[in-house]
């Protein structure tokens, strides 16, 4: 699109918020966070103690953005994944990574069938991938090629096979886990694909009162089930509703200011970053920052994006964007520390 199409559909967005009335945008802002605060009490019925992790997997869902899910095992990142697609009624695909997973093992495969009058043709033999949410376990388990299979979905929500583009049901986004202890036989992302991803989530272990109630869930006689209550055209409903939330150019320039300080290069960049950061997070990071805080601001009823909403959604956004030095990995820097320090330094109005 050139510029002045890109100028002319900005303004018709602006031209249509400016349309609706307060009293509208009210409503419709209370109605996103009600659906959103159902999905969430559903979904804490079978998940217990994460919270946060819960409201982060949604904020991904509802910018239809990729979620990269890190932990150990057993903390329930498969079961979190499955409660998500029965609450939402959506349809579910589960690939277990392993060194010996294939391309087509993802995408599927062209196979020959015969038809009643005897012809033979090809016909499409859908992959795992062709669902709405796909969990991806253990996704640094499967070697380079096959982690690349799911490049083009991740991007443009579309597979190619056999030189022929299939594009995939809204909503779609995949869920990923990966394991960070376990080193033998893994093959880590790619930067590439990383940067693919909308949040990076650390799946923490739950605290003793949490445990208590994982306990009398799981033991028991009969385990709870989360039921469906919202439908798929809701969903796309409530993702096309982010896109219009509002952004001021001063919280958009903070949103910059922090991308742009996580480069050791800039000259905004502060100590911490020029002394433990490589390389720093792609325009993918400020994109990412921005749709999720337009969810953030919509599920704590407002309907316009402040500084809190930024913070709240930059760890997740950043920390898998930025590739630490050899000295930052030496000293057992983590990346979350690097922002913190970059929270501190990045003042929300320039001076």
């Amino acid at each position: 699109m050139s510029h002045n199409g890109k100028r002319r559909a900005s303004n018709k967005t602006e031209r249509h918020l400016l349309m609706r009335s307060q009293q509208e945008v009210e409503a419709l802002t209370a109605q996103f966070r009600q659906d959103l605060l159902r999905l969430e009490a559903e979904i804490n019925k079978v998940i217990v103690g994460q919270d946060l992790l819960v409201r982060g997997v949604l904020i991904g869902m509802f910018c239809e953005g990729n979620v990269l899910l890190e932990g150990t095992p057993g903390l329930g990142k498969t079961q979190l994944v499955k409660t998500i697609s029965d609450t939402m009624n959506l349809k579910f695909g589960r690939i277990q990574f392993t060194p010996d997973l294939m391309p087509a093992d993802i995408l599927g495969t062209n196979v020959i069938v015969e038809q009643e009058d005897g012809r033979k043709e090809y016909e499409l033999l859908e992959g795992p991938i062709f669902a709405n949410i796909l969990m991806a376990d253990e996704i640094n388990r499967a070697i380079p090629k096959t982690q690349a299979a799911l490049l083009e979905a991740m991007q443009e929500r579309s597979v190619t096979i056999f030189r022929k583009s299939h594009k995939l049901s809204r909503p779609f986004l995949v869920l990923a886990t990966q394991n960070p202890i376990e080193m033998e036989g893994t093959y880590p992302l790619p930067e590439a694909q990383l940067d693919r991803f909308l949040f990076k989530l650390n799946v923490q272990r739950p605290d003793r009162q949490a445990m208590h109630r994982i306990l009398e869930l799981t033991t028991g006689v009969k385990a709870p089930k989360a039921e469906s209550v919202i439908t798929t055209e809701r969903i796309l409903e409530m993702q096309s509703l982010v896109r219009e939330v509002e952004i001021d150019h001063l919280r958009r320039d903070y949103v910059v200011r922090l991308v742009e300080a996580t480069h050791p290069e800039s000259t905004s960049a502060p100590d911490i970053v020029k002394r433990y950061v490589r390389f720093g997070s792609s325009p993918r990071g400020a994109q990412a920052i921005l749709l999720s805080s337009k969810v953030r601001c919509l599920a704590e009823g407002r309907f316009s994006v402040s500084s809190e909403d930024i913070r709240y959604v930059a760890k997740p956004a950043l920390r898998h964007r930025m590739i630490l030095s050899f000295e930052g990995e030496a000293e057992g820097i983590t990346s979350d520390q690097i922002l913190d320090g970059l929270f501190q330094a990045i003042p929300e109005v320039e001076k």
